[in-house]
């Protein structure tokens, strides 16, 4: 599940490469719930403006508590994460801990943040990295991708996530491909 204001932002991530594949073979269901939908009035507003002052808006806990039980009721079993900078940061090894769950319900957060009350819905807070984003919609993206590539037939190769940087804790070596000289610079003889 993705709750965000921007559903509109995941219709191109969701229809290319491994994602489109993963989806296409039901290893995946993804479903985007629009905040706006549980927002009241006229201008469907989901945000405000802080209590006690400071710069920037705050999510308002209507709109996204109507947003996330509409999700947990579709998505029963679902890990409730918000997307934010001061959650545990997301490594590998968090992607083989998602990729073990029922399912996933991502909370895309915007502006200044999420009212405090919101927190009794949510199961997990996680951090893409130490830097601020606009939203959490790309770092939503960066998990979906990180993690449906360890569910088994996501790849095309059992072992291929296996494999990849950082299962080990280690980076892949360098790669090479044809053809077997480009500009000059050859292939290791190792290789060939």
């Amino acid at each position: 599940g993705i709750l965000t204001i921007f559903p509109g932002m995941f219709d191109s991530f969701l229809s290319h490469g491994i994602i489109r594949r993963a989806r296409e073979e039901a290893i995946i269901r993804v479903v985007p719930i629009d905040i706006r939908d549980f927002a009241k009035g006229k201008h469907r507003t989901t945000d405000d403006k802080p209590y006690g002052g400071g710069s920037g808006m705050v999510m308002k806990p209507e709109p996204l508590a109507g947003a996330i039980q509409e999700a947990k009721a579709r998505l029963p079993g679902a890990t409730t994460v918000l997307l934010s900078p001061q959650g545990r940061r997301f490594t590998q090894m968090v992607a083989k801990e998602y990729a073990a769950l029922k399912g996933v319900i991502f909370i895309c957060g915007r502006y200044e943040g999420v009212d405090e009350r919101i927190y009794k819905y949510i199961d997990d807070e996680i951090s893409i990295g130490d830097y601020v984003l606009t939203g959490g919609e790309p770092a939503a993206m960066v998990m979906i991708d990180a993690v449906t590539r360890l569910l088994p037939g996501a790849l095309g190769a059992e072992d291929s996530a296996d494999k990849d940087s950082f299962s080990d804790h280690l980076l892949e070596h360098a790669h090479y491909t044809r053809p077997p000289v480009f500009e000059d610079e050859g292939v290791p003889e190792v290789l060939l």
